[in-house]
């Protein structure tokens, strides 16, 4: 079941990226815009949460 999760998941990110490239390009239809948009935004917060754990972890040790 969890590989079952796990290849869902990857298969999504990969399709983000094949949108995200298109989108870059130029040639990509409305919606796979909107689906870089969405995997562009999703990196961001990963990005800024994984930012603020770090700093959270290191401020607490002074």
């Amino acid at each position: 079941m969890l590989v079952l999760i796990l290849s869902v998941v990857v298969l999504l990110v990969i399709g983000g990226c094949v949108c995200v490239f298109r989108a870059a390009r130029g040639d990509a239809p409305r919606w796979a815009r909107g689906l870089a948009k969405a995997t562009l935004l999703g990196s961001d917060l990963a990005r800024s949460a994984s930012r603020n754990s770090r700093s959270q972890q290191s401020g607490g040790d002074e």
